[in-house]
């Protein structure tokens, strides 16, 4: 039996994190392996509600503190509603985005003290660590040409600028190479070749997962 673990696709804007964790969800239930595939915020009726406010009000001028409240508030209840009883069933939770995304965006992006973040963060997670984040990195004028091209309104976060977004990768890469629990991986090329990279990280990193018994 293959036992219950966390792991979360992370990353900026059009680095492809949905893409990905689709793909590694589907690879494991090609598998049999049992698994639940969620996104942040959201996932949860109060989640996917603050989610519309916190991405889809493109019209409200909203504090960072308020910004970063709102998701740890979306936080609680996809930890104690989904990931939590996930976990306690056996599953490989695969996440697209978690708690890094919060010190990307809201502290590295918003300039929001790393330390007081951090600690706000421990209410909303419980102190719930991922098995392992996977960052997948593109330059940020890729990432925006690749939003740009699938079509759409930017939402309320992708509005905020090429400042803010080179902030925000900036952060990712300090936090992923200040981390024992974070991957950097490329995700330039298709969307299999990218996927080959996340697959050969998982097989490295967590083996008793997806080791030999999902090749």
């Amino acid at each position: 039996m293959v036992k219950g673990c966390f792991v979360v696709l992370e990353g900026g804007e059009g680095a492809g994190k949905s893409t990905q964790a689709a793909l590694l969800a589907r690879w494991l239930r090609d598998r049999g392996v049992p698994c639940t595939l969620a996104r942040e915020p959201g996932s949860t009726a109060v989640g996917e509600a603050i989610r519309e406010v916190v991405l889809g009000r493109t019209d409200l001028e909203m504090p960072a503190e308020s910004e970063l409240l709102l998701i740890l508030a979306a936080r609680a209840a996809f930890v104690r509603e989904v990931v939590r009883p996930a976990l306690a069933r056996g599953d490989v939770v695969v996440a697209d985005r978690f708690d890094l995304s919060t010190l990307a965006y809201q502290g590295y992006g918003r300039g929001l003290d790393l330390a007081r973040v951090r600690a706000a963060m421990e209410v909303a997670t419980g102190d719930l660590r991922p098995d392992l984040y996977l960052v997948l990195d593109v330059p940020v004028e890729e990432g925006v040409a690749r939003r740009r091209a699938a079509g759409g309104s930017e939402d309320r976060i992708e509005r905020a600028g090429a400042d803010f977004l080179r902030a925000v990768r900036d952060g990712y890469l300090e936090l992923a190479e200040a981390g024992e629990r974070v991957e950097l991986v490329s995700g330039l090329g298709s969307p299999l070749r990218v996927q080959e990279r996340v697959l050969g990280c998982l097989r490295r990193r967590l083996p008793d997962v997806f080791g030999p018994r999902g090749n």
